[in-house]
């Protein structure tokens, strides 16, 4: 035992360091994918946006988040699939990045699980990393093809 200054500092002191320290590694990094979600979705036109992007910044509030990242999930994916439609951009899955983003999610819930939860808690990085990944290489695209959209005439016309 330490005192400093009139406070005692136990030996649990170096055990909470260590927890401050992994949850200041873990939210930086979860900062900077939220960040990426909400660009994500300021690069979907507002006519396609199926969620205002401010509102993934709920995800941070505890328990709650759980269930809410499997919406966030869900109106990327379908903003991400109207936008590409609008767009003329060919996709190969009818909801662009959310069969990967549910499988972070799960995994994450499936974390929880003894024994099994270590497996899962890996599978949820690798997940949450290539989510992140795919989410901005859909956003890059959009933003890359905002010119090439087809009027409403348009595809009257031309798409029969």
């Amino acid at each position: 035992m330490f005192e400093t200054f009139g406070y005692s500092v136990e030996g649990n002191s170096g055990s909470a360091l260590i927890t401050f320290l992994l949850v200041v590694l873990f939210l930086i990094p979860t900062i900077f994918y939220f960040i990426s979600l909400q660009k994500a979705l300021e690069a979907v036109s507002e006519e396609n946006r199926q969620m205002p992007p401010g509102q993934v910044w709920l995800s941070l509030i505890p328990l709650f988040n759980f269930i809410w990242m499997f919406f966030v999930v869900n109106k990327i994916a379908e903003s991400f699939a109207l936008e590409c439609y609008r767009l003329n951009i060919p996709v190969t899955e009818s909801k662009p990045s959310q069969g990967i983003g549910m499988a972070k999610n799960i995994l994450r819930l499936c974390s929880f699980i003894p024994f099994l939860g270590v497996l899962a808690n890996l599978g949820f990085v690798v997940c949450w990393i290539l989510h992140w990944i795919k989410v901005n290489a859909y956003r890059k695209l959009i933003i890359a093809n905002r010119d090439n959209f087809t009027l409403d005439a348009e595809k009257g016309i031309f798409h029969q």
